[in-house]
């Protein structure tokens, strides 16, 4: 029987991380709070079709509809518009997010081009993770021969650790694969 990712959370991750940190309350250990899958249209910002495809794409990773990102400003230089769709995105929480993160570990990174580890360089100083994907065909859920378009994606692991080295720990227990 495999154990999801929620449950090795809490009956491995946070006994190891509470002696690792030193922490005397189960409620100081460093949780993931969200996870936001981000993709930018770009170039093709003109095609409706693209927006769709991307849309459509971003749906079946996550099994959630993802919301269409606007253009806060005009930039000329661009050719940009205040209002255009520029973007996508999708914010998982709870369950979902469990599940995702679970095959994201598990399926998907070792399907990866030429996959070595991920780099420790992308975290912010508040413990918070991106992976940036060139390609979505890593994806389970997404069949070479059904799509029009190969686009990348940045996946952003949200937590409420206090530092990089908090949030390193976490990710790390959780059976993310960094790279020495």
């Amino acid at each position: 029987m495999k154990v999801n990712l929620y449950e090795k959370y809490k009956k491995e991750v946070v006994p190891a991380l509470q002696k690792e940190l030193g922490y005397k309350n189960i409620m100081q250990v460093p949780k993931i709070k969200k996870v936001v899958l981000n993709a930018g249209i770009g170039r093709f910002v003109k095609e409706p079709r693209y927006i769709d495809n991307v849309e459509n794409t971003l749906s079946r990773i996550t099994g959630q509809k993802p919301m269409r990102t606007k253009a806060k400003k005009s930039i000329s230089n661009f050719k940009l518009r205040e209002g255009m769709e520029i973007g996508v995105a999708v914010t998982l929480r709870g369950a979902r997010m469990y599940q995702f993160l679970d095959k994201l570990v598990s399926i998907t990174l070792p399907r990866v081009h030429d996959f070595r580890g991920l780099s420790e360089k992308s975290f912010d100083k508040n413990g918070n993770y991106t992976i940036g994907f060139k390609e979505n065909i890593s994806f389970p859920e997404i069949k070479a021969e059904d799509i029009e378009k190969v686009h990348g994606l940045q996946i952003t692991i949200n937590t409420n650790a206090k530092n990089k080295a908090e949030g390193k720990a976490l990710l790390t227990h959780m059976g993310f694969p960094f790279v020495k």
